[in-house]
């Protein structure tokens, strides 16, 4: 098992309030990213799951009980680092059983349990080699391999890829979510990457200034953000925001259109008129980047090519249907 639950968790450092009441059920089992720009808590809320940081207020359940007071290596939880810490002289076989080797089991047992973490991340083959004979994913895998053996109730991981190269980043992207759905174990995930957040959780939660803005599948933020911020935050690239008239319009102060929902018309009369600054062709998508006068600049999404280029004119039709408004306090006003 390995449900966690927050109940007003509180983390200040003298008078600095990190983590303002954060309360929050994790399924056992589920996949659930923790997302926000820098300096937002996560990685402290993160900490603090793990206890290595100590809770100023509330309660952190896991399966029921408070774990407070209860030291890190009694959680039952494994953690994975940015960094991945291995040890240089020891051996992959080394690097993955260490920590069972501390805890005395039986070299027997050492050996089956790390033989078959290895199976499972395709380690088999560099069992008796060096970390400094490895590329950066196959030294990530150990990381999680060495996570893995001890069989927690939950994995911890804390921006585990962003040492990798983009495509690495990609291709470990799927590995450690299909390794999660196929060990069935509780995993909460901090990344600043929204596009890592959409791709991997069966829930995020979004993190601003110490405060948890929504908690949700990647879908229902992405259709139906809770407030500014959140719409934002999530997508790429980002909601267009426009304010002014055309929001009063809609019974709004701010309303938000995403780029996949901007009809693009050359020398269109409707819609919002305005002149391309930057085209970028990727083949598979064209994104416009259009300088919509008092709108300012907007962003339109074409998937496949569109032979438009800067200097062009250019006209932008929302789908009113996906048309998102936004109350003077930033939040989602619900039709």
């Amino acid at each position: 098992m390995g449900q966690i639950t927050l109940q007003g968790v509180q983390k200040s450092f003298g008078p600095v309030h990190i983590i303002k009441g954060a309360d929050l059920d994790i399924a056992d089992g589920s996949f659930v990213v923790f997302v926000g720009p820098s300096g937002c808590g996560k990685t402290t809320l993160l900490r603090l799951i793990a206890g290595l940081e100590d809770v100023t207020g509330g309660a952190i359940l896991i399966d029921g009980k408070n774990v407070v007071d209860t030291p890190p290596a009694k959680r039952g939880l494994s953690m994975v680092f940015q960094s991945y810490a291995l040890y240089p002289h020891m051996s992959v076989r080394g690097n993955i059983g260490f920590g069972l080797k501390m805890a005395g089991l039986p070299k027997d047992e050492i050996n089956r349990k790390v033989e078959a973490a290895a199976a499972t991340l395709n380690l088999t083959p560099y069992l008796d080699r060096k970390p400094r004979e490895l590329s950066g994913g196959q030294r990530q895998r150990v990381a999680i391999g060495r996570a893995i053996v001890r069989e927690p109730k939950g994995f911890l991981f804390d921006e585990p890829l962003s040492n990798l190269d983009a495509a690495l980043r990609v291709q470990m992207r799927i590995e450690v979510t299909r390794l999660q759905k196929q060990l069935g174990t509780t995993a909460i995930y901090v990344t600043h990457d929204q596009v890592e957040a959409m791709t991997m959780a069966d829930k995020i939660v979004v993190l601003n200034a110490g405060k948890i803005e929504q908690y949700g599948s990647p879908l229902e933020l992405y259709e139906r953000p809770a407030n500014l911020f959140v719409a934002g935050f999530i997508g790429s690239p980002k909601m267009n925001f426009v304010t002014g008239e055309l929001a009063q319009q809609q019974g709004a102060t701010t309303i938000g259109v995403r780029p996949e929902h901007l009809k693009i018309e050359r020398d269109g009369a409707g819609g919002w008129q305005g002149t391309i600054s930057v085209a970028e062709h990727l083949g598979s998508d064209t994104f416009l980047y259009v300088d919509a006068g008092p709108l300012g600049m907007l962003t339109a999404r074409y998937i496949g090519e569109l032979s438009l280029h800067a200097g062009d004119r250019v006209s932008l039709v929302p789908d009113p249907a996906r048309i998102h408004r936004f109350d003077t306090s930033g939040n989602a006003i619900r039709n």
